[in-house]
């Protein structure tokens, strides 16, 4: 059985779950979950699926929503996946970061005006520019450049302030950032840059393996361009409602936006109340 005769079986459900964040089951940078969506979860980990939020958040800004959804026993992919996190052990179990400096070289003479921000895993970001309140989560200072790139980061992110998302992927076209890979937002202009070829699917791929769950067993749900390699990736992958052409194309099925709980009706159907 192929893994699509699989998932258009009726009794199909599956055993991983991996959930974007922001636009997916929480709306754009807030920290509130729908009752819905937040019933359908529990549901999913009642039947012991594995729920594993896949998010180009840092921990400090994960952290808070695995603790406001309980998830136990569980893996989280924080910094589209440079950045796994244990809630047994309440501890990363791996981390993979890059150079900053060499992108810094590049992104300095491409984005005039930008802010950067330098994930510190765990504590929070370095700031190369101050970031508008909200931006960023856990412990910010500002610092200077040669502060700003001493250390590899697994996360860095950049807002061009006054400007569009379409603007900054003009801008940035068929640019390369040495030893990174980098994604636009879809609803500011805001890049994100992590290991080179570490993405939300390479990662959830190692860990479908760990968990021992087989490769047709697997559902994902995102919104963001970051999200196209996991619902790829996924038996079954699902783009919200409001999510870009691009990551529409790239899943098996469109649902309602975050703000019809899309999430709630994906989740209701393998795991009804």
């Amino acid at each position: 059985m192929t893994i699509l005769d699989a998932v258009t079986t009726p009794d199909w459900r599956p055993r991983l779950i991996a959930l974007d964040i922001d636009g997916t089951i929480a709306r754009m940078g807030e920290n509130e979950i729908a009752p819905a969506v937040r019933a359908a979860i529990g549901r999913a980990v009642g039947h012991g699926t594995h729920v594993v939020l896949s998010t180009g958040r840092s921990l400090m800004g994960t952290r808070t929503i695995l603790d406001s959804l309980g998830l136990e026993n569980a893996t989280a992919l924080c910094s589209n996946g440079a950045v796994w996190w244990d809630t047994t052990s309440a501890s990363v179990v791996k981390c993979t970061a890059f150079d900053v400096g060499v992108v810094m070289d590049r992104l300095l003479g491409l984005l005039p005006g930008a802010v950067y921000g330098a994930e510190v895993t765990g504590v929070g970001n370095l700031m190369y520019g101050r970031f508008p309140e909200g931006n960023l989560w856990g412990e910010l200072r500002e610092v200077g450049l040669e502060e700003f790139v001493a250390e590899p980061t697994p996360r860095l992110v950049v807002r061009w302030l006054d400007h569009t998302p379409e603007e900054m992927a003009f801008r940035l076209m068929d640019v390369e950032l040495p030893g990174a890979d980098w994604t636009v937002d879809h609803t500011i202009a805001w890049l994100t840059a992590g290991p080179v070829g570490v993405t939300k699917g390479a990662e959830l791929e190692e860990l479908r393996v760990r968990l021992g769950v087989e490769a047709s067993e697997t559902l994902a749900i995102g919104d963001g361009h970051n999200d196209v390699e996991m619902l790829r990736w996924a038996a079954h992958g699902v783009a919200m409602g409001q999510a870009p052409a691009t990551v529409r194309e790239a899943a098996d099925e469109v649902v309602g936006s975050v703000f019809e709980d899309g999430a709630a009706g994906v989740l209701d159907r393998f795991f009804p109340g």
